[in-house]
């Protein structure tokens, strides 16, 4: 995520991309001069890294000179290192936050329609994984999973939204793709499951199932847990709970 008012502004040598990328990550946080190394040369930094470092960031406030910025005021020196300081411009991460908060805010309050499509606006922000192109770096491979946990946990909150205003029908498609992605969680497979049935599909829903089944006993040697195993049952039997209803969204089955 390195688009800064809309435009693209992540420069193309390696170092200084990633240097700009783990600033951006940590947007109005003081980075120590330490972390910013070991980020860089992945915990093997060259004698000369310090100085190397300050190159590198005298070089990127050139570079976002360049844009039209005051580099001065976006990076700035603060002990322990430096500070990223995108105050009145905008950065795809910083409106991906707040929108998470604002459909939180709408939630609260009983906005549910409102909310979803917040989160929708929010989850269309991203362009594949985080930092996809700097994954092979551990530091940014850690940063990145981060970042996709949110962006994960984005679709799951719009999914309960979606099944308590009944639009089952409509996220079936993007939670199989979201399972092709996490083949072992759990909670997409409910949200599955619930979906499915409600849309008449009770067997894709119990097939559902028995793919996470599979999946776990195979690859991790045990069987899914207790929630999962009790909305197998409850679509085994057609349990009432199963029919939608306004606020009724993943099962309120006891954990």
């Amino acid at each position: 995520m390195e688009t800064l008012d809309d435009q693209q502004v992540a420069p193309r040598a390696l170092k200084l991309r990633s240097l700009l990328a783990y600033l951006c990550a940590h947007d109005g946080e003081a980075v120590s001069t330490a972390r910013l190394t070991e980020a860089l040369w992945s915990g093997a930094p060259p004698r000369t890294a310090l100085t190397a470092l300050h190159v590198y960031v005298s070089k990127l406030r050139r570079y976002l000179q360049s844009l039209g910025l005051d580099a001065a005021e976006v990076i700035i020196t603060q002990p322990p290192g430096y500070r990223f300081n995108l105050d009145g411009h905008d950065l795809d991460l910083k409106q991906f936050n707040g929108l998470i908060s604002k459909a939180e805010e709408l939630r609260s309050v009983g906005c549910s329609e409102k909310a979803s499509v917040v989160l929708n606006s929010a989850i269309a922000l991203w362009r594949g994984r985080a930092f996809d192109d700097l994954r092979s770096v551990p530091a940014f491979d850690a940063v990145g999973q981060g970042l996709d946990e949110r962006y994960t946990l984005a679709h799951m909150q719009r999914f309960e939204i979606e099944l308590e205003l009944g639009n089952h029908k409509g996220i079936i498609g993007e939670i199989y793709a979201l399972i092709a992605a996490h083949p072992t969680w759990e909670s997409l497979y409910e949200y599955l499951m619930v979906a499915l049935y409600r849309s008449g599909r009770t067997v894709e829903a119990l097939a559902a199932y028995g793919q996470i089944r599979k999946a776990m006993v195979q690859d991790l040697g045990v069987e899914p847990g207790p929630r999962i195993q009790r909305l197998h049952q409850a679509v085994l039997s057609h349990d009432p709970c199963l029919t939608p209803n306004r606020n009724s969204g993943l099962l309120k089955l006891a954990p």
